[in-house]
């Protein structure tokens, strides 16, 4: 115990002198300037009571017990090891797919439905996905997350309560890979407007390249190139067909004389290299519609001719312009019957369709 008059020193410090008083736990000593310094009794030491004060030392006293240690930073963790990634040969391009499934195809009227993402590259992406309805003037975030290279995620589950809020539909996303040695991806924001009564259409669900059961799908972004709003300058699509005419060279041959027990099948080829000469300012969505120009245009001139056959000849494909006859068939001449073409006169990729009484 620390008296007054004792000599002591402090620990963690140079130096020592004399107790002057001792308040509780606190001491006071007067160092070798005269001036009172104030410790906590457990950090001085009592060197000698009986000598007089001594104002000069040789050494500071160290107990090491009572040493303070320096702050050490902790060392950094190492960090992870890059996990290797699943690469194929044309992953090294975008394809980006929204697809919706439903969980019950022969109940669409009360089933619910999966957003579900398709991540066909060897890119990693941060992604949002986002809906709004058309009296909505903000969005909604639905899904956000970073999705791994050549997988499929579920975004969310809904039902037909929520497709008002579903018309316009909008993807984020900025791709890029783990480490080094990559091409550089251009981020994107794809807008698509949604058509919602197809969630009540059996035949708008069709299996595709990335699902074996039936889905409704939309293309986000195919080979790097994101899908944009579909604009159509009716204007152009006019002028490319009207040239299109002009600059055929072979003669205009007149219909033959059909007999009536006999009608010959009508051949209309319908890619695009054979409807229009110059394809420079078409994207996707304009060829589409020239096509179905041209389909409805031979519709129209035949349709009062019951029985004939004609065969339209579209390609194989993706499919995308085979539904979209289908669709106006349905709409425009729905009692005319619809088959494919036959395999040994026109391959795959062709489709023959019945005039009836409509």
């Amino acid at each position: 115990m620390v008296k007054v008059n004792d000599i002591v020193r402090f620990l963690n410090d140079v130096g020592g002198g004399k107790v002057t008083r001792v308040e509780g736990k606190m001491v006071y000593v007067e160092d070798e300037d005269g001036f009172e310094r104030p410790a906590l009794e457990k950090e001085v030491v009592v060197v000698d009571t009986s000598k007089p004060h001594h104002t000069t030392y040789e050494k500071p006293l160290v107990i090491k017990s009572k040493l303070v240690e320096p702050d050490v930073p902790a060392p950094k963790p190492e960090p992870k090891p890059i996990e290797p990634v699943f690469e194929t040969e044309e992953g090294e391009v975008l394809n980006i797919v929204l697809a919706y499934e439903p969980r019950e195809i022969k109940h669409l009227n009360t089933t619910t439905f999966y957003s579900v993402l398709v991540n066909d590259s060897n890119y990693f992406l941060y992604f949002a996905y986002m809906t709004r309805g058309d009296e909505d003037k903000e969005w909604t975030t639905r899904y956000h997350d970073i999705v791994e290279p050549n997988t499929q995620v579920p975004l969310d589950e809904f039902g037909h309560n929520d497709l008002n809020s579903m018309t316009h539909v909008a993807v984020q996303y900025i791709a890029f890979k783990q480490g080094k040695g990559f091409a550089l991806k251009n981020p994107a924001l794809v807008q698509l407007r949604l058509d919602v009564t197809k969630f009540y259409k059996l035949h708008c669900f069709h299996e595709t390249e990335y699902f074996d059961s039936p889905v409704l799908q939309l293309e986000v972004t195919r080979n790097d190139l994101p899908t944009k709003t579909l604009r159509i300058d009716s204007s152009a699509l006019e002028n490319a067909m009207r040239d299109k005419r002009r600059s055929d060279e072979r003669p205009h041959r007149k219909p033959k004389p059909v007999k009536k027990k006999k009608m010959e099948t009508i051949v209309q080829d319908l890619h695009i290299a054979e409807l229009v000469d110059n394809l420079a300012g078409f994207s996707n969505a304009d060829m589409l519609n020239c096509q179905l120009a041209k389909f409805c245009e031979v519709m129209k001139e035949n349709e009062d001719k019951l029985g004939q056959k004609i065969v339209f000849i579209h390609g194989k494909g993706e499919g995308v312009l085979r539904n979209a006859i289908l669709t106006e068939l349905k709409r425009k001449w729905p009692a005319c019957t619809v088959q494919d073409a036959s395999f040994q006169e026109y391959g795959f990729g062709a489709t023959q369709v019945t005039i009836h009484k409509h």
